[in-house]
């Protein structure tokens, strides 16, 4: 399917989940579905492995060269019907903020919460500040140490642990130099939950 933002932004995906962030936070105006077969990279044959490459890069290039119109391609789905992930807010409760991981930076390691900034603020932290830092998978607690607030990986030692704020100005939980998700085999998802309070 093809959907179109509200930034006029298209995004070429299949209807798995994978829009569930994308309409909760930029919106989405519409959507299109069309047949991947009749669509699909000339050259691909039979195969139907490589999907991003066959169908999704190839008809996001024709998209953007202006070979296919949006409006006109396809056919037309509500928005409300596409497939959604169950999304767990975050959320204070005394001097407790409490999200879950939703990204795993797998180029470093970095685990990225559901914590927006504004909410993590609410617990009055300032750049150097110690927070309690507790993560579960399901009821099993998996880490829980006492972490650095920074402004940048620099302020803390290599292989030191951090709390930072992200790209999506969300909270991030990384090791300097180092992976948090492999050191302490942490994944994603509504079961990984994180907690923070001001030590």
């Amino acid at each position: 399917m093809i959907a179109r933002t509200q930034r006029n932004q298209y995004i070429i995906t299949p209807d798995n989940g994978t829009l569930t962030h994308i309409k909760r936070i930029e919106g989405i105006e519409s959507v299109r579905t069309f047949d991947e077969k009749a669509n699909k990279l000339p050259t691909a044959g039979e195969s139907f492995t490589f999907f991003g490459r066959d169908i999704y890069a190839f008809n996001g290039a024709k998209l953007a060269a202006g070979k296919i119109d949006y409006d006109h391609f396809g056919e037309p789905v509500p928005v409300e019907s596409l497939v959604e992930l169950p999304i767990v807010p975050a959320y204070r409760e005394g001097r407790h903020v409490q999200g879950t991981i939703d990204v795993l930076d797998v180029r470093f390691g970095n685990l990225w919460t559901n914590i927006d900034h504004r909410l993590f603020h609410e617990l009055n932290v300032v750049r150097g500040d110690r927070l309690a830092v507790k993560i579960k998978n399901d009821t099993r607690t998996v880490y829980e140490n006492t972490v650095v607030f920074a402004q940048s990986f620099a302020e803390v030692s290599i292989g030191e642990p951090l709390l930072y704020i992200n790209s999506l100005e969300n909270i991030g939980v990384a090791i300097n130099q180092g992976s948090f998700a492999k050191a302490y085999n942490i994944g994603t998802g509504t079961n990984w939950r994180l907690s923070l309070c001001k030590a």
